[in-house]
């Protein structure tokens, strides 16, 4: 290779430090892939734990594999190299678009995902190796390895600030996947152009042009491709979407049906949702005299606070939502007020942007009744929002006589999780009492009531009711033997057994 570099001492210097930059996006470009993955696994499959886990092991293993399969490449290494750039940018590039596409498609997603993982993972991990032999080729310096490292780790932590901070929030995955994927075919160009065998490279130079147009026609599309997916996993027309640092929020509309979705779970359905909320506010605050300061945690749509604002001396009602997409959403499209009854406009709510636990353990007001409103434990992320620790920070929250309601999941599709949600508020030195409905979107759906003291008799409801009524509120605690009381765990931070058993039971059902 010594008569590449013919021509001076400033070609190998400019060679050497583009194989260098290389690295940097090598390693950038490649932990992009490996997020995008595991965010889309976490939307797409839950479990966030566990799919980053299993996502990171992986990739990992694949890069291990790569590294190996390297020594079988004896020559031309450059050219290899260049391949390998682009078939990355070409796969990785293109990977979210495609996991999104054929979600709904494919019998066992899982395969495709891991597939796709461990491909980029096994080339990223050819190309290190590649680079290294490259550049002791065409560079004389003691450090080689360091260097390279250098700016592999340098790529690594560029990626992982890069993706959660600018690149989730501003371009969304699968615009994202694209640019990186560009990234990486811009390397390979330059690579080539950079070269004085770039003539032996012409084949592989078309080919990355080639992959370059199809990524930029790729980026225009995204928002097409986005609907395209959404379509058809959501099945009805969707009228918005948008995926925020916390949650991908999808709504659709088909007649006179509204739905929230979140991170592909359903919420609500504006067809029935009032028996949800109706069932979630007015057992706890029929249940305490003449409540004045009321706690929401969760329901940044605002249907629980709606329900709220029908009893005449409540004086406050104070709103805590990790997102603050969601409470905007809710406050200001007309055809969301109209579903609320622009309920968090109220001067009487009060919207905190906070994660629950951390807002909990700093706060000081006591309050007279509390709905938690969070989504089902899908994870350990929103799993330790139903742990004893988090409740024993709500049980200082109440004021003497003050009752909480927890939405629960289904005690006829979960029972084990749901009674461990129970049992975990007694743990936390409260009373409850378990009750039931049926909501047709969600079919029977459970909620735990607790409080410091013993749970009484329901006071007058509000009028106006679609659902709640005496008789309705005295039937929904009765529970069959199929949905009886069984001894379960108490979940805690250090076990997450309720995100274990909600997950086997679930899945058991929807098989």
């Amino acid at each position: 290779m010594a008569d590449d570099l013919k021509g001076g001492t400033a070609r190998p210097s400019r060679i050497g430090g583009l194989l260098l930059v290389s690295a940097f996006v090598v390693a950038t470009c490649g932990l992009i892939y490996e997020l995008l993955a595991g965010t889309l696994a976490s939307y797409l499959l839950g479990d966030s734990v566990t799919q980053f886990s299993t996502i990171i092991g992986t990739y990992l293993f694949a890069m291990g594999v790569g590294s190996w399969c390297s020594r079988y490449v004896k020559k031309a290494e450059l050219a290899v190299f260049v391949r390998v750039e682009v078939l990355i940018a070409a796969i990785g590039g293109c990977s979210a678009a495609l996991l999104f596409l054929i979600f709904d498609r494919v019998q066992d997603f899982r395969l495709p995902l891991y597939g796709l993982v461990f491909a980029i993972g096994g080339l990223v991990g050819l190309e290190i190796p590649l680079l290294m032999r490259i550049l002791k080729d065409r560079l004389e310096f003691g450090d080689l390895v360091s260097k390279v490292l250098t700016f592999d780790y340098i790529g690594a932590l560029a990626a992982s600030l890069l993706f959660p901070l600018l690149l989730v929030p501003h371009l969304g995955l699968i615009r994202t996947g694209f640019v990186f994927g560009l990234a990486n075919v811009a390397v390979a160009i330059a690579v080539i152009l950079a070269l004085p065998e770039r003539r032996r490279l012409t084949v592989e130079l078309a080919v990355a042009i080639l992959v370059a147009v199809a990524l930029i026609a790729g980026f225009f599309a995204s928002e097409r491709i986005e609907r395209t997916a959404e379509v058809a996993a959501y099945g009805d027309p969707i009228i918005y979407a948008d995926a925020t640092p916390y949650q991908r929020i999808v709504i659709t509309k088909r007649g006179g049906d509204l739905r929230l979705f979140l991170n592909g779970n359903l919420q609500f359905s504006s067809r029935d949702e009032y028996r949800y909320h109706e069932a979630l506010v007015h057992p706890v605050l029929s249940r305490v005299a003449n409540p004045r300061d009321v706690l929401v945690l969760g329901g940044g749509d605002g249907l629980a606070v709606r329900e709220i604002l029908k009893y005449p001396s409540v004086r406050s009602v104070t709103l805590v939502d990790l997102d603050p997409a969601m409470t905007q959403l809710f406050s200001k499209s007309a055809m969301l007020l109209a579903l609320n009854k622009g309920s968090l406009r109220s001067p009487k709510v009060h919207v905190i942007t906070a994660d629950a636990f951390s807002w909990l353990r700093t706060n000081q007001k006591g309050f007279d009744a509390v709905l938690v409103d969070f989504p089902d434990p899908t994870n350990f992320a929103i799993g330790k929002l139903y742990t004893v620790s988090f409740y024993r920070e709500l049980a200082r929250a109440l004021n003497p006589g003050a009752v909480l309601s927890v939405q629960s999941t289904s005690p006829l599709v979960a029972p084990n999780a749901y009674w461990t949600v129970s049992t975990t508020l007694e743990a936390a030195g409260l009373t409850t009492r378990g009750y039931h409905v049926y909501v047709p979107s969600f079919g029977e759906w459970g909620f735990v009531l607790a409080s410091n003291r013993p749970i009484g008799q329901p006071g007058r409801l509000p009028a106006g009711l679609k659902f709640l009524t005496p008789n309705a509120d005295s039937l929904a605690f009765f529970f069959p033997p199929d949905m009886a009381r069984r001894p379960t765990p108490v979940n805690r931070l250090d076990n997450q057994a309720l995100v274990r058993e909600f997950e086997a039971e679930w899945a058991v059902y929807e098989s």
